[in-house]
C-alpha cells in the first residue's frame, strides 16, 4: 500500500535513508534501498498501477480513508487505524477520500525476522496478510508523527531509537491482538532472535529472490549467493519463511504476473515470459493452482472492477 506519488528523492547521502523511487506507470519494483526509512509525503494519492518493494511497510492513517488493491483483494483502512504488510505483495491505492493523510514507514526484513516468538504473526505476513492492529492508543498518532520526522532527519542515533521503539510497538500488536484483513492465517516454526547470522542469511536470500526471480534461478543459486550449502539454505529458509525457496521464486513470479495483467495490455504469453516463466503452459498451471482462475479471467475480473491498465 505504498500510497505515495513517486516520491521526491531525499539527499543521496549514504547516511540518509532513501526509499526506492517507483514509477507509478510501471508494475515492477526498483530495488534501490532496503533500509529503515519513512515516506516524505503525508497525502494519499491514487496510483496508476500496482508495485512491490522489499521492506515491511507500516501505515498509520491520520485522516480520511483509503482503499487499495492488495494481492487481488480490495481492502479499506480508515482514520486512526494501523496496518502492516510485506511490500513484496503487489499493492496499489485505487481510491481514497479527498484529503486523506497517512504516515508510511519502511522496516528492513532483518528487523522483522529477528523478532522472537512471533510465529503465527510473522508467518501470516510472509504469506501475504494485511495485518491490522486491534488496539490503538490515543498517543499513537503523536508517536508515528514523531517517528516520521526523526527518520526523515537522518540522524543515526535518532534512527536507532526509532527502530527500538517501533520494534516494541510491533511486539505489542502481536500481543494485544491483530487481524488479517484478508481473514487468513497459518503457523510457522520458531526462529530465535539471537540467531543473527541466520537472520541475515534469510534476508539476503529473500532479497536475491526478489531481485532475480524473473531470471532462470534455482534454490541452489539462492544458497550459493549467500555462501551456504543448498540443503542448509533450503532448511533455514523454510523454517523462517514457512515455504520453500522454489515456492518463493514461483510466488514472486506470480505476483509480478498479477501486476502485469492489471497494469499492462501485454498478451498472456508475453506476461508469462516477462514474469520469468519458461513456458506459457507452466505459467497457466502455476497461476490456476494459486489463484483458482485463469489469467484471462483474472484480468477480465479486475478490469470490470475499474482497475485500468497503466497509461
Amino acid at each position: 500500500m505504498l500510497s505515495l506519488e513517486s516520491p521526491e528523492p531525499l539527499l543521496r547521502d549514504e547516511s540518509v535513508p532513501v526509499h526506492p523511487e517507483h514509477d507509478p506507470r510501471h508494475p515492477l519494483v526498483i530495488f534501490g534501498d532496503h533500509r529503515f526509512c519513512a515516506g516524505e509525503s503525508l497525502t494519499v494519492h491514487k496510483m496508476a498501477g500496482p508495485h512491490m518493494h522489499s521492506q515491511i511497510e507500516l501505515n498509520f492513517v491520520l485522516s480520511g480513508a483509503m482503499t487499495y488493491w492488495f494481492d487481488g483483494r480490495e481492502l479499506t483502512v480508515d482514520e486512526g487505524r494501523l496496518c502492516l504488510f510485506w511490500g513484496m505483495i503487489p499493492h496499489q491505492v485505487i481510491d481514497r477520500r479527498e484529503g486523506t493523510q497517512f504516515i508510511c514507514l519502511y522496516v528492513p526484513m532483518s528487523v522483522f525476522l529477528g523478532l522472537a516468538n512471533l510465529n503465527r504473526f510473522r508467518d501470516a505476513v510472509f504469506r501475504g496478510a494485511m495485518i491490522e492492529a486491534l488496539h490503538i492508543r490515543p498517543y499513537d498518532r503523536d508517536i508515528f508523527e514523531r517517528w516520521r520526522e526523526e527518520l526523515l532527519a537522518g540522524d543515526p542515533d535518532l534512527m536507532e531509537i526509532v527502530r527500538n521503539e517501533l520494534t516494541a510497538r510491533v511486539l505489542r500488536v502481536e500481543r494485544e491482538g491483530w487481524r488479517d484483513l484478508r481473514e487468513e492465517g497459518s503457523a510457522i516454526a520458531n526462529f530465535s532472535a539471537n540467531e543473527s547470522e541466520r537472520v541475515e542469511h534469510i534476508e539476503r536470500m529473500l532479497r536475491f529472490i526478489a531481485e532475480h526471480a524473473l531470471e532462470e534461478i534455482s534454490a541452489e543459486d539462492v544458497g550459493r549467493d549467500v555462501g551456504l550449502h543448498p540443503n542448509y539454505a533450503m532448511a533455514i529458509f523454510k523454517r523462517a519463511v514457512g515455504h520453500t525457496i522454489n515456492q518463493a521464486i514461483v510466488r514472486h513470479r506470480l505476483d509480478t504476473a498479477q501486476s502485469l495483467l492489471i497494469s499492462t495490455d501485454l498478451s498472456i504469453t508475453d506476461v508469462a515470459f516477462e514474469s520469468g516463466f519458461g513456458s506459457a503452459s507452466r505459467f497457466y498451471e502455476a497461476f490456476a493452482d494459486r489463484f483458482r482462475e485463469k489469467p484471462t479471467a483474472f484480468r477480465r475480473r479486475m478490469r470490470s472492477k475499474g482497475t485500468p491498465a497503466a497509461a
